[in-house]
């Protein structure tokens, strides 16, 4: 997304993967690969799972967002500091005001407390639900991001989930955010058996594109939501922040799609 956009607007831009998958080590890399990075001139990284809230110790300064959901995916080097910033709850705002707006958000219902789960529960508060029911594996990580947005918002209810089933029974939607549906974590990450309307589901995973969630979810009849939109738009808002250039979102999400489909063809 970043170089094509740049090369849209006329800028060099070079993009590099870092993957943890085949660095010796692995995530425990994280730090080294700050120092690479900033060594050899790099505007910024993009963070992703697993490392938007261990890449925090490591940092100089956190951005408002960053901070107050203790979860960055955005790193900018500037003079001499490494700060650090969260596009992903814009990006999950964005896409689901785009393609959502009408949906009924009073109870909801978010999968995942990690550092993206911190991410959408935020955006879902400032989207205006009214109650938002956080289930993780972790108990303590889901006790955690409920105390945190609790008191980030403390006119509207978050609460913890142990029993899925009954939560998903009452809500009226769905906001998927752990690695589960992407190529290497294969699987769904609830009883499709409580996947049926009125409740709508919104996914974060965009590789691919069509999750067995969001694969369940429509063949049993509910509004859907991929995680394109995400992706695109957090990445236009870190474009912005490398380059200080607003892109076109529109071209970007044109290319995105584009790509998406050229891959998988």
């Amino acid at each position: 997304m970043h170089v094509d956009e740049g090369n849209a607007l006329g800028l060099s831009v070079s993009y590099e993967l870092f993957d943890f998958d085949l660095m010796q080590g692995g995530a425990d890399c994280l730090e080294n690969v700050l120092d690479e990075a900033e060594k050899r001139g790099f505007s910024g990284l993009n963070i992703t799972y697993p490392s938007k809230q261990a890449v925090i110790p490591i940092l100089d300064e956190l951005g408002p967002e960053a901070r107050a959901l203790h979860s960055v995916n955005t790193v900018l080097f500037r003079n001499g500091k490494r700060i650090g910033h969260n596009t992903d709850w814009w990006g999950f705002a964005e896409s689901f005001k785009r393609d959502m707006s009408d949906a009924h958000t009073n109870d909801v219902v978010l999968v995942g407390a990690g550092g993206a789960g911190a991410a959408v529960g935020y955006a879902m508060l400032k989207l205006g639900a009214r109650t938002l029911t956080v289930h993780d594996t972790d108990g303590t990580r889901m006790a955690a991001l409920a105390a945190r947005l609790n008191e980030l918002f403390p006119q509207r209810r978050v609460r913890v989930c142990r029993d899925l089933k009954t939560a998903l029974a009452n809500a009226n939607g769905l906001v998927h955010a752990t690695p589960t549906g992407m190529l290497k974590y294969p699987g769904i990450p609830v009883p499709a058996d409580s996947l049926w309307p009125p409740l709508w589901v919104a996914e974060i995973v965009y590789v691919p594109l069509v999750t067995e969630l969001l694969d369940t979810a429509r063949k049993q009849g509910c509004r859907t939501l991929d995680g394109g939109g995400m992706a695109v738009f957090q990445g236009a808002r870190a474009f912005n922040l490398f380059f200080d250039i607003e892109p076109d979102i529109q071209r970007m999400l044109r290319r995105f799609h584009s790509r998406l489909t050229s891959s998988a063809a």
